[in-house]
């Protein structure tokens, strides 16, 4: 059985020696939509993390049996076709929740604390030609009695509200689908949760309920000094909304997803004048050493279940 890997960049150094297992493995660093369908054709399994499978390429491939996701979200495979023509498609959940709220917590207190003013302070020397023990020029606020607002109380969204909690914040919440009912915190309507919240994180999927949710007018309604992350998908907030707010009004942003990944070289957000307020990471929040550990897991798993699915 031939196994290929098209993106195993993705997964920087973790150890893909399990897939050997199974038998022949062929790994690309990267894979282009181009290479995509030589390097499938004779494959009886994919793992893709967000290399696109397509209706096409599934009907070039008569040995394929099985498409594994390295990711929750599969909207990067034709589930449709892939039903169809009898491929399985497997993907793995739950691996990132632990690496996602502590980057939570991390893209808060870089911006809050003020992480790389002092930082820079201490190491440019200015802080070694101090005439006092300390430098109090940018204020920062404790988490302990402000209100946080939560957008999309999912499984991730839960647990943040929970650390959230522990630090003592009064913690609300909007439901982007409008079923979640949790009796444990209060919920909002998105104006009012903007308007009244001191911190906002959002961890919803992206769909046609939550695209560009928050815009020019709603990042409008924000208060003073207010906080507002972006651990879900790119697309719930408004790029060019944020890019144009920043400078206008005194609110801090932690990003990090964007609409399109890797950011444009020309992107507005690249361009603002008030870059202090603004912490943006490429897409890491899932990505710990002991997340992509457990994702890998989770693929050999996939495979190893198939394969017995379909030999007993």
């Amino acid at each position: 059985m031939k196994i290929v890997i098209l993106d195993a960049l993705t997964f920087g150094d973790t150890d893909l020696s399990s897939f050997y297992a199974f038998g022949e493995v062929e790994v690309f660093a990267t894979t282009s939509k181009e290479e995509t369908q030589e390097r499938i054709t004779n494959a009886a399994v994919i793992v893709t993390n967000k290399v696109v499978i397509t209706d096409a390429h599934m009907a070039n491939s008569a040995k394929l049996k099985l498409i594994c996701v390295a990711a929750t979200g599969m909207n990067n495979v034709d589930l449709q076709a892939a039903k169809q023509r009898g491929i399985e498609v497997k993907n793995v959940s739950g691996y990132s929740t632990d690496s996602v709220i502590q980057h939570t917590f991390s893209m808060l207190f870089y911006l809050i604390g003020h992480s790389k003013y002092y930082d820079e302070y201490v190491k440019e020397g200015y802080y070694s030609k101090s005439q006092i023990f300390t430098d109090i020029t940018k204020p920062f606020f404790e988490v302990k009695d402000k209100k946080w607002g939560i957008i999309g109380l999912g499984t991730i969204g839960s647990k943040v509200a929970a650390v959230a909690q522990a630090f003592g914040a009064e913690v609300c919440y909007f439901s982007t689908s409008g079923k979640n009912d949790s009796k444990n915190y209060l919920r909002l309507e998105l104006n009012e949760l903007l308007k009244q919240c001191d911190i906002i994180s959002i961890h919803a999927p992206l769909n046609e309920k939550t695209l560009n949710l928050l815009g020019y007018e709603q990042l409008l309604m924000c208060k003073e000094r207010a906080v507002i992350l972006n651990l879900g998908r790119g697309g719930i907030i408004d790029e060019e909304a944020v890019a144009r707010i920043i400078d206008e009004k005194n609110i801090y942003f932690g990003l990090d997803v964007l609409s399109i990944e890797p950011i444009k070289q020309n992107h507005p957000l690249l361009n603002v004048k008030n870059r202090d307020n603004l912490y943006i990471t490429p897409h890491i929040a899932w990505a710990s050493v002991e997340a992509r550990q457990k994702l890998i897991d989770g693929v050999v798993h996939n495979i190893k279940s198939f394969l017995e699915q379909n030999h007993s």
